[in-house]
């Protein structure tokens, strides 16, 4: 993706930003669309291009930091290439998740918002992932993991590292 001279964004994103701008005629509409852009070119909710892109869209950038710190979809800081998020809200809880994580810890290594130093898996823990009936739950990327166990979660992990 190329960059504009002293952009973070690249063009693509800034292009894809300002056709954003006539499709919402309310300039804070475009708020979490425009995340979505910058999640999508860095991985994470760069401040530096969350900045920019406020310029752009000439939308305080209080806007978009209140957005970035609400919703748990985007990462606020670089992530591992696989990214898991456990719910630990109260169905998930009642049925083991709190166990799941430790498990967790314990095979990557790792304490939630850590990344493994081979750098394939960031561990974090979400409110609610909207599961309820199918907890204990666990979203890796974009993919859901239900009615999970030790075994499942065994299993997840090593297909996932022979992916990689």
């Amino acid at each position: 993706m190329e960059k504009t001279e002293f952009s973070k964004l690249s063009a693509d994103s800034i292009e894809k930003i300002k056709a954003l701008l006539d499709v919402f005629p309310q300039r804070r509409s475009v708020v979490l669309p425009v995340l979505h852009i910058v999640y999508e070119q860095f991985g994470y909710l760069d401040k530096e291009a969350i900045a920019e892109a406020a310029r752009i869209c000439d939308v305080a950038k209080v806007h978009f930091e209140e957005a970035a710190d609400f919703y748990t979809m985007f990462p606020l800081k670089p992530v591992g290439k696989y990214l898991i998020q456990v719910c630990r809200n109260i169905s998930c809880s009642l049925l083991g998740s709190e166990e799941l994580v430790d498990y967790l810890k314990s095979k990557l290594g790792i304490d939630v918002g850590e990344t493994t130093p081979d750098g394939l898996f960031t561990l974090v823990v979400v409110e609610c992932l909207g599961s309820c009936g199918t907890a204990p739950v666990a979203q890796i990327n974009d993919k859901y993991y239900e009615n999970l166990t030790r075994a499942k979660v065994d299993s997840i992990l090593s297909e996932l590292r022979e992916k990689a």
